[in-house]
């Protein structure tokens, strides 16, 4: 593999180049690496890499001419060189992406300085644009190391062992296991004791459902391309079960169109939707809270019509679906329900389509779910009480619009959108074809 590097600092790759396995690798030319000083394709005098942005602006930006000209001299001498330009707002780098371009036996990478470079040379020169996160460094320099040292691994003869390099992170879609060396106990720290067992089927099982529960909780849209065996699978469906995710509704005290707290109905379709998403995303229970008695009589009928009725014999998946669903009078009593089944005092989270408190993402509700059991509190009507407000320890960001505030939304279509926005992202047991 041959790497071009083009740059304004040229001694920036100094030390970096001549330490650790990326400069044994270069030394035993394993990767060819060539630093290429932008200035050295100017034709003036004074070797003027940059000029001021057209339409005004800070900063300057890089000309076209010099790094144009740079491309045509690497492209002469490797015709096939992938032309790479290192900027915040390229495809994102990862493994995946590191693992193609590791099969290309020419890259060149253009290293950006300032407010960037001519996009022209962007639009019709560059074959990848590349970023290696979402924040911003003062050029491309250390963006290309990044690059170049992900890439050295994955060269036959870099690294050790084969292995060492599949076990690593990301490569195999995981997060890596953590790692213990000696002394056994340090200041009252104990390594685990199935590492120190001598039994290595063991410790490959302790380490690998260590890295399938470090990645469901800190990286689990990795595991959308991780490939898991059947009894892994079955692990990461129990780490999964730890979640302990239920959806209120809640039927009083919610207000009307004037602002009046009242008891509203409940509704039917409400009932079968929420259910049925419930059953869906293995929520633990679908709690409605409803004071007025012929209304809890109508639900507590419909739920023994779907579960052990008729409607169980029809339909066995809607029974499983239906089964969730516990009838309460107050919103105190579901809670203590709650607090009774899982032994702790659940998160209360409430929702409104307005932004009624400061509120946090559903990401961070997704966090939260790793603590404590997590409620999320729907409401009926106009929408929650301020007392409900009040008592909830959360305020979930309100669904939004995509090209106007309208979010007048049913409460099984905002509930759908929240779990999915919440859960979807562990979803992975899928139907085959």
């Amino acid at each position: 593999m041959k790497i071009h590097i083009l740059t304004i600092f040229p001694e920036y790759f100094e030390s970096p180049l001549k330490v650790g396995l990326l400069g044994k690798a270069i030394e035993k030319e394993l990767i060819k690496v060539n630093i290429l000083n932008l200035r050295d394709y100017t034709l003036d005098k004074h070797r003027v890499i940059d000029d001021e942005p057209f339409g005004g602006g800070e900063g300057m930006v890089f000309k076209p001419e010099p790094i144009y000209r740079a491309i045509l001299d690497v492209k002469s001498k490797n015709p096939d060189t992938c032309v790479v330009y290192l900027s915040p707002k390229g495809k994102l780098f990862n493994q995946k992406l590191a693992e193609e371009l590791a099969k290309k036996e020419s890259l060149l990478f253009i290293c950006g300085r300032y407010e960037g470079i001519d996009q022209r040379i962007v639009d019709y020169f560059i074959d990848e644009e590349i970023s290696i996160g979402d924040y911003v460094v003062f050029g491309g320099e250390v963006a290309s190391l990044v690059i170049l040292e992900t890439l050295a691994r994955l060269v036959p003869g870099v690294v050790g062992t084969k292995d060492s390099v599949e076990k690593e992170s990301f490569t195999c879609g995981l997060l890596k296991h953590s790692c213990y060396t000696r002394p056994r106990n340090f200041l009252g720290y104990k390594v685990p004791e199935v590492l120190t067992s001598g039994d290595h089927k063991r410790i490959d099982s302790f380490r690998k459902k260590e890295s399938i529960e470090l990645t469901v909780k800190r990286r689990p849209e990795l595991l959308k391309e991780a490939n898991l065996n059947e009894e892994e699978k079955k692990y990461l469906r129990e780490v999964l079960k730890k979640q302990r995710f239920y959806l209120f509704l809640l039927h009083y005290p919610v207000y009307n169109k004037n602002r009046d707290v009242i008891a509203s109905a409940t509704a039917n379709f409400d009932l079968h939707d929420l259910a049925r998403l419930a059953r869906t995303y293995d929520l633990a229970g679908v709690y409605i809270i409803q004071p007025l008695e012929d209304q809890r009589e109508l639900i507590l009928n419909l739920k023994h019509y779907w579960t052990k009725g008729k409607g169980a014999i029809y339909n066995p998946l809607r029974k499983e679906a239906i089964e969730l669903i516990e009838v309460f009078t107050s919103f105190e009593e579901a809670v203590s329900a709650v607090e009774a089944k899982e032994g702790k005092s659940p998160i209360l989270i409430s929702t409104d389509a307005s932004p009624k408190r400061k509120y946090i993402s559903c990401e961070m509700v997704r966090e939260l779910l790793w603590e404590k059991p997590v409620v999320l509190v729907l409401g009926t009507a106009w929408g929650l009480c301020e007392e409900v407000l009040d008592r909830c320890d959360y305020f979930v960001e309100p669904i939004w619009g995509r090209l106007d505030p309208y979010n007048h939304l049913s409460v099984r279509s905002a509930g759908a959108i929240f779990v999915e926005k919440i859960l979807g992202i562990y979803s992975f047991c899928k139907k085959s074809l």
